[in-house]
């Protein structure tokens, strides 16, 4: 990878996420193994002195796996869950060692606000995965982790690759990457990626269309000034689905093709647009300034019938129909200032920041009653849609105005011992108009998130690190009193180990942890109509990942997690009850290898396995369980020519059947069977 002209001269790029030179790709990135990270300290920083665990996802992973969604790569990062998905229209929810979050972010800015269409990897460098709290840096968010992604950027180099795949259910999907200097000086820099879909499914009725844009621009005003601007533009059209049931919470009674809404509902739209750009300044060889601005909107509509609840006698499925208007924009600004002091022999690399933003979001949902009714083993579709009810109706706007300031102390006492310090200051402020009710609440919170790391080399080959931090996310909604709720409070501690191994080939961190969580909601003892910030969670366990390229044929990644995640304290769960959709084991490995001589020369080979242990599958912990499972995919590039690459992809080539995530026994989605695509990828 070449270094794009709006990077700094040297090894270190300035911009806060990974830029690399050509002469140092080699050593920054081997096989699956990325050395350096700006997610986890928003400054460019080796992971080997960066005192936390971060698992790194590069695209490499993202083009073997050949998967439209980056939920699959994310198995390879360790304690990394799927949770609610939204009938598949976003990337709702996911959890980090055992505690579920809907906050992750894109080139440092929160990009889950509302319900954005889950990214697509076509505009993907990587996947960092940040473990433990990031309040911190990030502000509001869970203590279980969080996802950072790092998107492509323009680069000096002229190229054009076309991406062409095609597989079972009639998916096909077609992707363009174009990057081209503008003037002849290579001072101003452009890239586009575009990507279509149009998939069915192995599900009944369920399809969806996708069209997907995102242009980039990238100008060195000058050696010291550079500005960079990136959009998006998504258009996403798909059948909502909350999967199967489990009559009796036992799985397999109904086809795991089978479809309870109505496919007369028609699809739900989603479209999001995104707009942000930044501009650096290095005020001299040691500080640089930094100003961005992030803009978002989007809007999902559309109705659909969805499963309510199972009558006793295990057949009759009740279901309602809601149609959804929602819309939403969010606008976040920050600056920040960079730089290097030292204090005698201590090199002390600050950052000082601040964060503006401004989140509005209106959400007009109508449901029905009475509910309509379905038998699960001979389903009638096609029923009279029952008329709406005012009074299980939802009309409600809901405004957020968001401000911070941070300071971190990245330092180096020697060449063997690193440290970290950090805090921020947030001030938030929440506003919910209830247009049914015409109630209003409103509530202010301020919140100071420190952390604190320590990491020592103890050889070339074995660094060992601790760290200790906070976090904080707001409650929406009021108690029976009419009082706002207290926000959840986070606190996490994790130590461990990081390998250098086989030369530099092989990377490992080995991580334990501890992480509790307060103030979440649950039901009031007094009336269980309303809710109360009293119930606590915990989540203790060890995780590891390794990265690398064992010889300069074979190229490895894989994650192992022990989760022991729990209910410490609720009005309604019992002590020690099970956390929705996390196993307590899971874990992968992929490995490719590439002839590099001889008559297969261009050819790769590879496969990959997953585990997943059995979870909790209800929210209110009922005893149902999704079974654990373990699936192998296959894959096959041939470089036929410098310029084709031909692919075979073969997942779940066992044809097992398994279930990956749920919220109750009657939202159950289940895995995709046995399938097989191919592709091809044409460099113009």
């Amino acid at each position: 990878m070449v270094m794009p002209t709006w990077a700094q001269d040297g090894d270190t790029a300035v911009l806060d996420e990974v830029v690399i030179t050509a002469e140092d790709a080699k050593e920054e990135q081997n096989g699956y193994r990325t050395r350096r990270s700006a997610s986890a300290t928003k400054t460019e920083t080796p992971l080997e002195e960066i005192p936390q665990a971060v698992s790194v996802i590069p695209t490499t992973v993202l083009d073997d796996l050949g998967s439209p969604r980056i939920e699959k790569a994310l198995d390879y990062a360790g304690g990394v869950a799927r949770q609610n998905d939204f009938g598949g229209l976003t990337m709702y929810e996911y959890s980090i060692r055992g505690l579920a979050t809907s906050e992750f972010y894109k080139d440092g800015f929160s990009v889950n606000r509302g319900y954005m269409n889950p990214p697509d990897p076509s505009n993907v460098e990587r996947i960092d995965v940040l473990k433990g709290p990031a309040s911190s840096l990030y502000g509001r968010g869970d203590p279980g982790g969080t996802l950072n992604i790092v998107s492509k950027r323009p680069l000096e180099d002229r190229f054009a690759r076309i991406d062409l795949s095609a597989g079972r259910w009639d998916r096909y999907r077609s992707s363009l990457d174009v990057n081209t200097p503008i003037d002849a000086e290579g001072t101003m820099l452009y890239r586009m990626n575009l990507a279509v879909e149009d998939s069915q499914s192995f599900r009944d009725y369920r399809s969806g269309e996708r069209q997907f844009f995102a242009p980039s621009f990238s100008w060195a005003i000058s050696p010291e000034t550079r500005l960079l601007v990136q959009a998006e533009v998504i258009r996403n059209r798909q059948v909502f689905d909350r999967g199967v049931v489990a009559p009796n919470d036992r799985l397999g009674s109904v086809s795991r093709a089978d479809f309870f809404g109505e496919p007369g509902d028609g699809d739900i739209e989603n479209n999001n647009e995104t707009l942000q750009a930044e501009l650096e300044h290095d005020l001299n060889a040691s500080w640089t300034v930094r100003l961005a601005s992030h803009y978002k909107q989007g809007r999902l509509s559309g109705g659909a019938t969805e499963a309510s609840s199972l009558d006793a006698d295990g057949r009759t499925l009740n279901r309602e129909y809601r149609y959804r208007d929602f819309d939403w924009q969010d606008s976040i600004t920050q600056l920040e200032l960079r730089g290097l002091v030292y204090t005698g022999a201590v090199e002390h690399n600050l950052l000082i920041g601040t964060e503006y933003e401004r989140y509005a979001k209106n959400e007009n949902l109508l449901r029905s009653s009475p509910v309509s009714q379905i038998d699960i083993y001979q389903p009638v579709y096609g029923q009279p849609r029952p008329p709406f009810d005012p009074a299980r109706s939802t009309n409600r706007h809901e405004l957020v105005y968001a401000r911070s300031l941070s300071l971190q102390d990245q330092m180096r006492f020697s060449e063997k011992l690193f440290g970290v310090i950090g805090a921020r200051y947030d001030h938030y402020e929440h506003r919910l108009d209830n247009e049914v009710s015409g109630k209003r609440t409103e509530q202010t919170h301020e919140k100071v998130t420190p952390r604190i790391g320590a990491l020592y080399q103890f050889t070339p080959e074995v660094g060992v690190f601790a760290n200790a931090s906070q976090s904080f996310k707001p409650n929406s909604g009021a108690d029976r009193s009419g009082a706002v709720f207290d926000p959840e409070e986070g606190v996490g501690y994790e130590a461990g180990f990081k390998l250098d191994l086989l030369d530099s080939r092989l990377g490992m961190t080995i991580a334990a942890f501890h992480l509790n969580k307060e103030n979440v909601l649950t039901a009031d003892s007094l009336d269980a109509a309303y809710q109360v910030a009293a119930g606590e969670v915990r989540s203790r366990g060890v995780d590891l990942q390794l990265t690398g390229q064992l010889t300069d044929e074979i190229r490895v990644i894989g994650a192992y997690a022990y989760v022991d995640a729990k209910v410490t304290k609720d009005n309604t769960l019992e002590r020690g009850s099970r956390l929705l959709n996390v196993p307590e084991h899971s874990g992968s490995l992929m490995g490719v290898y590439e002839f590099l001589d001889g008559g297969l020369r261009g050819l790769e080979l590879g496969g990959g396995i997953n585990y997943v242990g059995d979870r909790s599958g209800n929210v209110a912990d009922s005893g149902f369980e999704l079974p654990a499972y373990t699936t192998v995919d296959l894959l096959a590039r041939y470089k036929a020519t410098e310029d084709l690459t031909l692919g075979v992809n073969l997942n779940n080539a066992f044809d097992r059947t398994y279930y990956e995530r749920s919220y109750s026994n009657v939202w159950v989605m289940p895995g995709e069977p046995r399938n097989l695509s191919l592709s091809l990828s044409l460099a113009l």
